[in-house]
């Protein structure tokens, strides 16, 4: 079994186990407590116990405020609406329109649960309005509870896993690119690894949110900036290979390109800063400008195609330079292990 797919089954297992758990412990705290419909403690635990931390806290304070607003609305339905099944169709109608409008959609079903009971009951009294809260309060608060309990560390070495996996992708890609430039294309297989590289970074990047959304530190978003930053230059090898696929003859500054690409390829890495990296592409730009001019159309156009391919290279580096230049000093401390001041020493 592959080790992603293999994590991904631990990964609903814990939360399936986690949701029972709190399911169960909600209702014994609700039956223990004596209320009715103690059950619906259980449910709403379920309903709540979200996949990150931020999620369920969000959705605990959201049901909080809504509580107030299903039992009025229950009230005002119910308690002049004889027919139960037009009575509930009606509020459930209103719950959505309300709780879509305000952009808490994620509360209606609790607050449809709670409706069931007055619906049931006719019971608007103070005590059984306090049952009713009680539910919800013990309901999300196992769920936060519950989810507090996230194993960041090992989410945090997958996550290192797949940023390492995503430059020793890029690399070969860039690798197959140089080679294709020197008429090598036997030794490559480009194209099928820039389609699986892609697929791999929107789950890499999938995983990067739900990192930062169970870590309520502020620094916890440098992972999602990270792959957002291979996405881009994901994109512009994509776009350089097919504008590579487009040249008709390779004229000598080929191999001026293809030995910058070689020289680049190491350097794709998360702690380079590419100031040098640009710095001897803008050498390559000044002595590309500095070569006859081509004498045949053929020439010209395959000329211009290579100069687009420089231009493609820069903004590769560019999004990298632009992804350092947003970090700060927490960033370089707690990912880097360094100062920002020290950066400018990192491989360059």
């Amino acid at each position: 079994m592959r080790a992603g797919r293999k994590t991904e089954i631990i990964k609903i297992l814990i939360q399936a186990l986690k949701i029972a758990v709190g399911s169960c412990i909600g209702i014994w705290i609700a039956e223990w407590m004596q209320l009715e419909y103690a059950s619906s403690a259980g449910i709403i635990a379920l309903l709540t116990i979200a996949t990150t931390k931020w999620e369920t806290l969000k959705l605990s304070f959201f049901r909080v405020l809504t509580f107030a607003m299903s039992v009025i609305l229950s009230k005002i339905i119910f308690m002049h609406v004889d027919s139960q099944w037009i009575a509930f169709g009606l509020f459930i109608f209103l719950l959505i329109i309300i709780s879509e409008s305000i952009g808490w959609k994620a509360t209606i079903s609790v607050n449809a649960v709670i409706g069931t009971h007055f619906l049931a009951t006719h019971n608007f009294t103070w005590h059984f309005i306090l049952n009713e809260f009680l539910l919800v309060l013990i309901g999300i608060t196992i769920a936060v509870l519950l989810n507090l309990f996230q194993n960041n560390s090992a989410q945090k070495s997958r996550i290192i896993q797949d940023m390492r996996e995503t430059e020793g992708a890029l690399q070969t890609i860039l690798e197959e690119l140089a080679h294709y430039l020197m008429n090598e294309e036997d030794r490559i297989n480009v194209w099928e690894d820039i389609i699986g590289l892609e697929k791999r970074l929107q789950i890499f990047l999938d995983r990067a949110y739900d990192y930062q959304n169970n870590n309520l530190q502020s620094h916890s978003g440098y992972y999602i900036q990270y792959f957002e930053m291979r996405i881009k230059q994901f994109g512009v090898l994509h776009n350089l290979h097919y504008e590579m696929k487009k040249i008709r003859s390779l004229p000598a500054q080929a191999r001026i390109i293809s030995d910058y690409i070689t020289y680049l390829t190491p350097y794709v890495k998360e702690m380079n800063i590419p100031v040098r990296q640009i710095e001897k592409l803008q050498d390559i730009f000044e002595k590309m400008r500095e070569e006859p001019l081509p004498v045949t159309r053929e020439e010209f156009e395959s000329r211009a195609m290579l100069y687009h391919i420089l231009m493609d290279l820069e903004e590769f580096l560019i999004f990298k330079k632009r992804f350092v230049d947003l970090l700060n000093e927490e960033h370089f401390r707690v990912y880097w292990q360094m100062d920002m001041e020290k950066s400018l020493d990192v491989t360059k």
